[in-house]
């Protein structure tokens, strides 16, 4: 079975660099692994979109995903780098797509611009972000997700919301990859999340590594598809993978197989302490990715 693979950069959010102490040694420490998977056989490297940790909130650093994936694009020349998502509410839709389309150009089209409704409620406020109930970030998050589409795909798009609207902005350059920045969707809500999947995006990421979770999710996905009238097997299906430093390649490759079954075919892995010890990660990378070459 064929699967491809991203891999988390140590960022901060999960205290993954609070053992260093010096913020550049943190930084170059979150580059050197975007480094290590360039080399390869790692198809992407990814960031979170949080300013605050978890799993709660400490003066500790967390790196801001944007400016993280506008300097990896330079940092490297070969992996995708992707957002896992970008929350909906930290950026208007606008300015996200200006955002990742420049990103795009800057790494040569290796860009996956992911997007999702947000959720964590402590970080909206602190940031003097307006929170909202769920149903209503998701009709903010299904008119954002029209609007970024419009700015990639239309010279002069228009659009008038409840949330937001836009008025003939200009976004160029689009980007390099066509016809648009790799359009990447998280969560697994049902009614919104995955029709706009369906309709919109070139990939989602549901089930956080349960396979039941995936299979359900995906099961959903294909309804919709089938509904608009949409390529299923287009839309690549991704889930996440925390990485158990205790286990076998063997047992983490069955892990990955139950993931494939279940119908995902691209697994992004966060590794834990790859800050300080680059050494699970390049057995991962040694012991487990060919297996599913």
């Amino acid at each position: 079975m064929s699967m491809r693979f991203g891999v988390f950069v140590p960022q901060g959010w999960k205290m993954d660099l609070t053992e260093i102490a010096d913020p550049v040694e943190q930084y170059e420490a979150m580059t050197a692994v975007a480094r290590l998977a360039d080399a390869g056989p790692w198809d992407s490297v990814w960031v979170y979109d949080h300013f605050h940790t978890i799993p709660e909130p400490t003066l500790n650093t967390t790196f801001e995903c944007w400016t993280v994936s506008s300097t990896l694009a330079r940092d490297t020349s070969r992996v995708n780098i992707g957002q896992m998502v970008g929350c909906n509410g930290y950026r208007h839709p606008s300015l996200y797509a200006k955002i990742a389309s420049t990103v795009d150009v800057a790494s040569h089209g290796r860009l996956y611009a992911g997007i999702g409704a947000g959720w964590y409620e402590q970080e909206w406020k602190a940031y003097g972000y307006e929170w909202a109930d769920v149903p209503q970030r998701m009709a903010a998050f299904r008119e954002a997700v029209e609007v970024v589409h419009k700015m990639w795909t239309e010279p002069r798009p228009e659009f008038s919301g409840k949330y937001y609207s836009i008025d003939r902005p200009i976004n160029e350059p689009k980007g390099v990859r066509k016809p648009h920045p790799s359009f990447w969707i998280g969560g697994g809500g049902e009614k919104v999340t995955l029709k706009l999947v369906a309709r919109y995006a070139d990939a989602c990421n549901v089930g956080g590594g349960d396979p039941d979770l995936i299979r359900r999710k995906l099961e959903v996905l294909r309804g919709h598809c089938d509904n608009l009238g949409r390529d299923y097997d287009r839309i690549v299906k991704s889930t996440s993978l925390e990485l158990d430093l205790s286990e076998s390649s063997a047992d983490t490759v069955g892990r990955i197989e139950r993931m494939a079954e279940a119908g995902a075919d691209y697994v992004i892995a966060y590794v834990p302490r790859v800050a300080y010890d680059h050494e699970p990660m390049q057995r991962f990378a040694q012991e487990v990715i060919p297996q599913f070459s």
